[in-house]
């Protein structure tokens, strides 16, 4: 019986756990900019966030998937030349960026 994690590329293999996506997932991000991108996207989904709740303006919030998504995408379009692991993989791939952003915070992966 063969494994078909060898076979298959990482790309278009399915993942059990994000446990087993995440390293994947850090491969995808190798560019410092695009990392970095990814890094202010989600800060800035943060701060968008804070202030629609603080204001009490909930339209703000229609603007989180453009910051999140789109400082992101423009990070691996432009600089890691590969496709978002989010068309294959939405929820690991939307877990991914908080758990990068987390490490990255904590000193566990370089900012």
């Amino acid at each position: 019986m063969s494994d078909t994690s060898i076979q298959q590329p990482a790309a278009s293999r399915e993942f059990r756990s994000f446990a087993e996506f995440y390293p994947f997932y850090l491969s995808e991000h190798s560019n410092d900019v695009s990392r970095r991108l990814h890094y202010v996207g989600s800060l800035l989904v943060l701060t968008i966030l804070a202030w629609a709740l603080i204001s009490a303006n909930f339209w703000l919030l229609l603007a989180l998937p453009v910051a999140g998504y789109g400082f992101a995408w423009v990070g691996h379009f432009f600089f890691e030349k590969n496709r978002p692991a989010t068309f294959k993989y939405p929820l690991y791939s939307f877990m991914g960026d908080w758990v990068m952003l987390r490490d990255a915070l904590t000193g566990r992966i370089r900012f």
